[in-house]
């Protein structure tokens, strides 16, 4: 299956941003990790979950008939309880405990939207993954993690407080939409960092190689596996990255940094 979720973000790395299938990408990621499991089962349920959303018209119309699908029949939910665990941000296991992240939840309320080609996109909202869809002329800000519940301009303010700091103000950036490739990027980052957190680079660095397919132009990925090789002790393999980051990032102060913990490396290694 390795070789499978490979050759998929190596295709899915090469293609362009609205080719991209967002739920078959996260099915790749997550197969990185679980090289065992066959995904058929879970393309069927991701097709059948498209299915069971009715025909719908206005805005609140096709909310209530996501929402009625994926958290009513479906029974999936935001798991606040054990939110920091590695299975909320693989798609395998978000699907078989029905329980996950923000963008594990918005994938999938993605994928059964455009499904129906309903016009909805992930939004660049820091620290909670949220959405925005269009029905009828109207649009709505909706929140995968919390029963598709839209959320107001009071709530979005809440929920930056609570995830970024009690100083975080509201900017318009923070509601221009992300391309398929980005959301795809937010939900393993979510594996990496906990990765990381737990000590587990040499997991780390695996989780960064499928991401560097998806993206081969987020160059500092190239910088990350550097520095989670060189964690490991793999000074050639973190050197090697490192050089690669240092010709592919177009910041001078990128480079500098770079720079500076390559010459430390290359110390170490004579």
């Amino acid at each position: 299956m390795v070789g499978e979720a490979t050759a998929t973000l190596k295709a899915l790395g090469a293609a362009e941003d609205e080719a991209i299938d967002l739920a078959e990408g996260a099915l790749a990621l997550a197969a990185v990790a679980r090289p065992s499991v066959g995904l058929g089962p879970y393309r069927a349920h991701l097709s059948a979950l498209a299915g069971d959303v009715p025909a719908a018209e206005g805005l609140a119309a096709r909310i209530a008939a996501l929402n009625g699908a994926i958290f009513t029949r479906r029974g999936y939910e935001g798991d606040a309880v054990s939110y920091d665990d590695l299975d909320n941000a693989n798609l395998i296991r978000v699907i078989d405990r029905r329980r996950g992240l923000p963008v594990a939840l918005g994938i999938l309320y993605l994928h059964a939207a455009r499904a129906q080609s309903w016009h909805a996109e992930g939004l660049n909202f820091p620290g909670h993954f949220l959405l925005r869809l269009e029905g009828s002329g109207e649009r709505a800000i909706v929140d995968p993690f919390h029963g598709g519940m839209t959320r107001s301009t009071s709530d979005l303010r809440d929920l930056l407080k609570a995830s970024v700091g009690a100083d975080a103000e509201l900017n318009p950036r923070m509601y221009e939409p992300v391309s398929n490739r980005q959301v795809l990027l937010r939900l393993q980052n979510n594996v990496t960092s906990r990765l990381v957190q737990m000590g587990q680079y040499s997991e780390a660095v695996a989780s960064i190689d499928a991401m560097i397919l998806l993206a081969p132009q987020a160059e500092r990925l190239w910088f990350e596996r550097g520095a989670y090789q060189a964690k490991l002790g793999n000074l050639t393999a973190a050197i090697a990255s490192l050089d690669e980051y240092i010709i592919r990032a177009k910041s001078p102060g990128a480079q500098s940094e770079a720079a500076a913990l390559l010459a430390t490396l290359k110390r170490r290694l004579n």
